[in-house]
């Protein structure tokens, strides 16, 4: 091959390359809004729940993460997520119902979030939050966070935690008990 037709193979190879790197990515094209109902059924990839939208799922599989954004709600009713269920900014988290999260569970700057009866592999993080935080009834492999929770209850009982259960600048304080901690219990969840 003479030079001209090395340096426009070159030219065709790397306009290739920046033409793939502008295409849009397989995990956004595989991402679903749910605003209403998804029941029974799988989701290859993420569920988003948009801004000020209601979501629920029942009996949903999804291959993915669930992520609840601005004012948005989430009911998770037994439900299987191969990712995380994440809310920043959210009206209302809520999974129950014997779901199973294989990630973690963290809703930072939100509403009210209840996690209940279901098991999680990772961890549950609350963290600057406003309202009712419940955690109750769960087999949380890695460790339950509350962290700067305000304004109404927080309740942590009878869980079977992996890792540590850590409180701390919850006003009021996390009320509970009956909580199996394989790590160790901190600050305000001392004696929970």
């Amino acid at each position: 091959m003479n030079r001209n037709g090395r340096r426009t193979l070159s030219l065709a190879v790397l306009l290739a390359a920046l033409g793939a790197l502008m295409l849009p990515s397989a995990a956004a094209a595989d991402e679903r809004p749910c605003r209403g109902l998804i029941g029974a059924t799988t989701v290859d990839g993420d569920i988003r729940v948009p801004a000020g939208a209601t979501c629920n799922l029942q009996g949903t599989t999804v291959k993915g993460n669930v992520k609840v954004k601005r004012n948005a709600a989430l009911a998770a009713k037994g439900v299987r997520v191969d990712g995380n269920v994440q809310g920043e900014n959210s009206k209302r988290v809520y999974v129950f119902g014997n779901s199973r999260i294989d990630g973690d569970v963290q809703v930072f700057s939100g509403g009210p979030v209840n996690v209940r009866n279901s098991v999680i592999d990772g961890n549950v993080q609350l963290d600057s939050n406003r309202g009712k935080q419940l955690v109750i009834n769960n087999r949380v492999n890695g460790d339950v966070q509350l962290f700067q929770n305000l304004v109404d209850t927080k309740r942590v009982k009878s869980n079977r935690i992996g890792g540590n259960l850590q409180c701390k600048a919850n006003r009021p304080a996390p009320v509970g008990g009956g909580n199996i901690v394989e790590g160790n219990k901190e600050n305000q969840c001392s004696r929970l």
